[in-house]
């Protein structure tokens, strides 16, 4: 084994190290899957309600990254730190929104009151979804090919679409890209998942 192939997996395995315990720690919504197919990594799952903090990207998805970061890191009445969860969540449509989700020890009266007025929250009731999962950096292009794949997917089962595609990421920036986690989730009808 070469040098520079040594160091190359000594990296990785101390980049992998490192990433999944957060990765783990982070909470995620609740969900049961429903129905699976390996093929393209399309699940059909049913997701618990939660509560959303909401904001529009008036200047690219980094703007509202940071507008929402910033009421979960203090930016708040109360000064206080809300836990991280994954995934950050951003519309596909024109609506331009990102949503992160607020941990489940919380209801929407315990919520302190953002200090930033972009933020709004949302109560989200439980829903059937249909999900499909892919690796790497998830510029609009890929997470466009990747909605095209799962939409063709439910078309061709006669599975009902009922709301729009999210695009859905879970790991932090410095993660590797062949180990980053991103999913497009669509709402469908209930009845197709019986």
């Amino acid at each position: 084994m070469t040098k520079q192939s040594l160091l190359m997996m000594s990296f990785l395995t101390i980049s992998t190290l490192i990433t999944s315990p957060l990765a783990t720690a982070i909470e995620e919504p609740r969900y049961e899957v429903v129905t699976a197919w390996e093929e393209h990594s399309i699940e059909l799952r049913s997701y618990a309600p939660r509560i959303l903090a909401v904001t529009t990207m008036t200047q690219g998805q980094n703007n509202g990254f940071r507008v929402l970061a910033g009421y979960i890191f203090g930016g708040n009445n109360n000064d206080q730190k809300i836990a991280m969860t994954a995934p950050v969540q951003r519309s596909m449509d024109d609506s331009a929104e990102m949503a992160f989700m607020m941990p489940a020890e919380y209801s929407l009266s315990d919520l302190p009151t953002p200090e930033d007025d972009r933020v709004s929250f949302r109560e989200a009731p439980g829903y059937t979804a249909a999900v499909i999962q892919f690796n790497g950096w998830a510029d609009m292009e890929k997470a466009e090919a990747n909605w095209q794949v799962l939409q063709a997917f439910l078309t061709e089962r006669d599975i009902a679409i009922t709301g729009e595609p999210s695009l859905n990421q879970y790991n932090p920036p410095w993660t590797l890209p062949f180990m980053r986690r991103n999913e497009i989730i669509v709402p469908i009808s209930d009845a197709e998942s019986t």
